[in-house]
């Protein structure tokens, strides 16, 4: 599948493709915010990728599948968290908003299901 599997993942492509972007909009915020909002969003978005390759390299243990997921679930609603602050400081517009916060919803229903399911990722 891919090295090590997990890349070929949906969850983990979703959730590394709105890592990315959200690093690429970041570089446009202001400078005061690099060691706060800037360094929160980017690290709970990579946090993401991490929990679904983590968990998925423990598959083969139904629960510490489910609760590396489940450490990943969390730091994907972070992320939801520090949009609206990017949204409420006006360091993105609506659009972009609304069209990151769905993508984050997509990854956290993609590991809705993987939660759910566990037995289909042995």
């Amino acid at each position: 599948m891919g090295r090590t599997d997990f890349s070929s993942l949906l969850a983990y492509q979703k959730a590394f493709d709105l890592a990315m972007q959200i690093f690429e909009l970041t570089k446009k915020f202001p400078t005061e915010e690099k060691y706060s909002l800037t360094d929160q969003i980017r690290r709970a978005s990579r946090s993401v990728c991490a929990q679904i390759a983590e968990g998925y390299r423990k598959r083969i243990y139904p629960k510490h599948f489910i609760s590396k997921l489940s450490d990943g679930d969390a730091e994907n609603s972070e992320v939801q968290v520090w949009l609206e602050f990017s949204l409420k400081c006006g360091y993105i517009d609506e659009t972009t908003y609304n069209e990151l916060l769905e993508k984050s919803l997509e990854v956290g229903r993609l590991i809705g299901y993987m939660m759910a399911n566990p037995d289909k990722f042995q």
